[in-house]
């Protein structure tokens, strides 16, 4: 028999906490004013999220396909300043903080220089394109002072900080292994975003793009689908895997693994992407102060014929987590006695068996009483609730208190590390070792 309990969380009962002081750049009745730095699908969500906060305003936006400046200034208004060179949007003394949402290899570079530049830092996941840009942007951040918060809303959500809260007070028993997956089943979330009809060397800065790299042709394909690519993105590793990561270490104030392996391969979208649609992580997690050993299961699958779904399992001895929608813990009570396997005993051996059994554990009688439930308790949000919301609200709430975010950069350094050591380990075909104390690859 299951009992199931169901409760809606509200921020108040998450133990969710809006910073109200503030800073002495922005003043009560100022809004903030921001620039968005590449005006894609997640740049142009970003904005449009941080507008509907109400203290904010978008004075300037930067990209290097001229019809998304176009689109922008359709979408805000045409009072904004739009170029294709960020550096003249950090150059612009109106401008108190940047949403960068441009492309991983340009995430680093960004956020570093707009922190140079007095500017605070909204930066979409992964923080860095590699491994070894992680602790250039910290020092940068710690040098300046601003505030830079890296874009993976899960560690705002109220339904984290709910697990959260759960497990703290030990409502799965001993963790001893999580799993967690985000599988697709179309185009669009295979990263096959749309190629506009005038994409050309004319309308895309293609040699801007490409600063850094060895000399190539233009290829909108590669410009408008990114992320398929790991000269400019960092596959389903760095768009997924650290949202995942990301929601693993809040929960638990982890600091991260100290192996990784990946397997996976290009088996539906064969389109010319050096990226795999299909990935699998496990990481060993060794003992901390705030969590036992356990091992971590991910995956990520672009041809699901089921569909999209989302979940992750945080499993106990005694009980299971399960965060989805919303949060649910589900307990099936321990066996009142081990049982046996004595059939193959001889009768008397059985007999004698039995004796011994039955001193250690007496024959409970069947009652009402002796009936042992099934225990499943679900925490919902409220209809409608957004964690994106809750997350831009906890980056401006910041700008003005001068308090510090969840996830700044060390966080997002130690959620896109173990992510990037995945594209490492599926690319070396084997195990690799990372300190999530130093966050660094150990030989």
């Amino acid at each position: 028999m299951q009992a199931t309990r169901r409760h809606f969380l509200t921020a108040a009962a998450a133990g969710m906490a809006v910073p109200t002081a503030l800073g002495q750049r922005v003043s009560a009745n100022d809004k903030i004013q921001i620039a968005t730095i590449g005006i894609g699908g997640m740049g142009t969500a970003d904005t449009k999220t941080a507008l509907s906060l109400g203290d904010v305003a978008v004075v300037a936006v930067c990209d290097l396909y001229d019809g998304r400046r176009a689109r922008a200034k359709e979408v805000f208004g045409d009072h904004l300043f739009t170029t294709r060179d960020y550096r003249e949007v950090l150059a612009r003394p109106d401008i108190d903080a940047i949403i960068i949402g441009t492309t991983d290899h340009y995430h680093a570079r960004i956020a570093t220089d707009a922190m140079n530049a007095g500017k605070d830092v909204y930066c979409e996941k992964p923080m860095v394109h590699s491994i070894d840009e992680g602790k250039a942007v910290i020092e940068a951040q710690k040098k300046t002072g601003r505030i830079m918060q890296v874009g993976s809303q899960r560690v705002s959500s109220i339904v984290y900080q709910k697990a959260k809260d759960l497990i703290k007070a030990g409502a799965i028993g001993e963790l001893n292994m999580i799993e967690a997956w985000w599988d697709r089943n179309n185009a669009v979330g295979a990263f096959k975003s749309s190629i506009p009809p005038d994409a050309s060397p004319a309308t895309v800065d293609w040699p801007r793009f490409t600063a850094g790299l060895p000399p190539r042709p233009f290829d909108a394909t590669k410009f408008f689908q990114w992320r398929g690519y790991r000269d400019y993105g960092t596959g389903v590793a760095g768009d997924l895997f650290v949202h995942l990561f990301s929601g693993v270490h809040f929960v638990l104030n982890s600091t991260g693994p100290s192996r990784a392996y990946g397997s996976g391969g290009i088996y539906f979208w064969k389109d010319g992407r050096d990226m795999p649609d299909l990935l699998l992580g496990v990481y060993d997690y060794p003992k901390s102060d705030d969590h036992p050993p356990f091992h971590l299961t991910l995956r990520v699958n672009f041809e699901n014929g089921a569909g999209e779904s989302s979940a992750f399992h945080f499993i106990g001895n005694e009980g299971v987590l399960t965060i989805e929608n919303g949060v649910k813990v589900q307990k099936r009570a321990r066996e009142t006695e081990p049982g046996n396997t004595i059939e193959t005993f001889t009768k008397a051996m059985q007999e004698e068996y039995l004796r011994g059994y039955r001193r250690q554990y007496p024959p409970i009688k069947a009652s009402a009483d002796a009936m042992r439930p099934d225990q499943i308790e679900e925490f919902l949000p409220p209809p409608g609730y957004s964690d994106h919301r809750d997350h831009h609200r906890s980056f401006f709430a910041a700008v003005r208190s001068r308090k510090p975010v969840v996830e700044e950069p060390v966080f997002g350094l130690r959620a896109a590390g173990p992510a990037l050591l995945t594209n490492m380990s599926w690319a070396e075909r084997k195990p690799l070792s990372w300190n999530p104390a130093t966050m660094e690859v150990v030989a």
